[in-house]
């Protein structure tokens, strides 16, 4: 295999797990970039006829450079030019002339593959997969590498050059490659809308980017979508001339339509994160709500960007609430996340005050979302700043 980006390293990108709209468009587009050499295409919940729509929607030219994970069957059909082999799939179809790739996970592999680039994992620990600790020091397994051991697992565009000193061939990303990243200094601040008419719900969205926050969650519970379409509308202005993110609250539809909607926050008790994502696509911010390590640990699993983890304590603006968690609830689950290598930006929800800023990020939340703190505050503006200027403070 040659490299189709000069000195840069070879570069292989692999889809996510589910489908989504556009997501041909967008296969074809890292190909086009010239940045990536092949796209492996991994779909393991697929049925055959989901990956024929999806194949056929990738222009033929372009086949040459698609490797595929499953539907292998299907390799010969639509002129792709790889296959990849695991345990789902041990054997190339007969007859395949095509390259051939696998997954392997030890040096004792590395020395016996036959195919024609392996994808050593996990390297690092894992984006995409929680759980996936990395489980190589580069230093000792650098003398077995060789032009055709492509890392992967956690890799991303600043461990490149560590990945090429090493002496690796390559790199595989998926993570690195669909996820949105987060600005921690925007996210660590939430403002959660309330209010009893759409005039009151832009009033304290205005009063909360006024003071400096820079993430607004429109949430208006039980009223018709024409009302809150309206509203983001509206807020859309707002919030990007704050250059502040705007999601959308349980309503999934509205953010995958709406360009001027930066995301959706999905309950325990909305749409599965999973299949909102499928409808998301990868380029809009995902979050999900959790009261447990096994919450927090699916959403992550299914898809989810963030997660807002509570409640802190009791809040009359939640209907069904669960357990309250407190502080120490806060510090065991985050706790379990490092054990796990899980390291997604968690949010605290739920009864949140001024006063108890400090413990719940020394618990390990990266920030607080907040309704009824800032509403029912004398001054909206005031208490916002105040807020902001606590956490970032307690950031540096």
């Amino acid at each position: 295999m040659r490299s189709a980006v000069g000195d840069h390293m070879n570069l292989i990108a692999i889809t996510l797990p589910y489908f989504y709209r556009g997501e041909s468009r967008d296969i074809a587009a890292l190909i086009d970039s010239g940045r990536f050499l092949r796209v492996h295409i991994r779909k393991p919940y697929a049925s055959i006829d989901e990956m024929c729509v999806l194949l056929n929607a990738i222009p033929h030219e372009m086949r040459a450079k698609i490797t595929l994970h499953d539907c292998l069957e299907l390799a010969d059909e639509f002129g792709v030019g790889g296959v990849h082999l695991s345990g789902r799939h041990p054997k190339a179809p007969s007859g395949w002339q095509g390259l051939v790739s696998r997954s392997i996970h030890s040096v004792e592999e590395i020395l016996e593959s036959k195919e024609d680039y392996v994808f050593l994992s996990p390297v690092y620990t894992s984006i995409s997969k929680p759980g996936y600790r990395g489980k190589f020091n580069l230093s000792d397994v650098s003398r077995y590498l060789n032009s055709k051991v492509y890392a992967l697992g956690g890799v991303t565009f600043e461990r490149l050059p560590e990945i090429k000193a090493a002496g690796f061939g390559g790199a595989a990303m998926l993570g690195a490659v669909w996820r949105r990243p987060i600005d921690i200094e925007q996210f660590s601040m939430q403002f959660i809308t309330n209010g009893e008419t759409q005039e009151s719900v832009i009033e304290g969205a205005k009063n909360a980017l006024a003071g400096g926050c820079r993430w607004v969650q429109v949430r208006m519970k039980d009223r018709p979508i024409e009302e809150v379409e309206s509203v983001l509308k509206q807020l859309a202005y707002e919030c990007h001339s704050h250059d502040a993110v705007l999601l959308v609250d349980d309503h999934v539809g509205i953010a995958a339509n709406m360009d001027c909607v930066d995301g959706v926050h999905v309950g325990k008790n909305d749409m599965p994160v999973f299949e909102a994502r499928r409808l998301l696509g990868p380029s809009k911010i995902l979050g999900a709500t959790a009261n447990t390590f096994d919450d927090l640990y699916a959403a992550v699993k299914d898809g989810a960007d963030y997660v807002g983890l509570g409640p802190f304590r009791f809040t009359a603006t939640k209907k069904n609430l669960s357990p309250v968690l407190g502080e120490e609830g806060y510090r065991e689950i985050i706790a379990k996340c490092d054990d796990v290598g899980i390291h997604i930006p968690v949010v605290a929800i739920g009864g949140i005050t001024e006063k108890d800023v400090p413990s719940i990020m020394r618990a390990g939340a990266r920030g607080i979302a907040v309704s009824s703190a800032i509403l029912k505050a004398e001054n909206q503006v005031d208490m916002t700043r105040m807020l902001v200027g606590v956490i970032r403070g307690l950031m540096k």
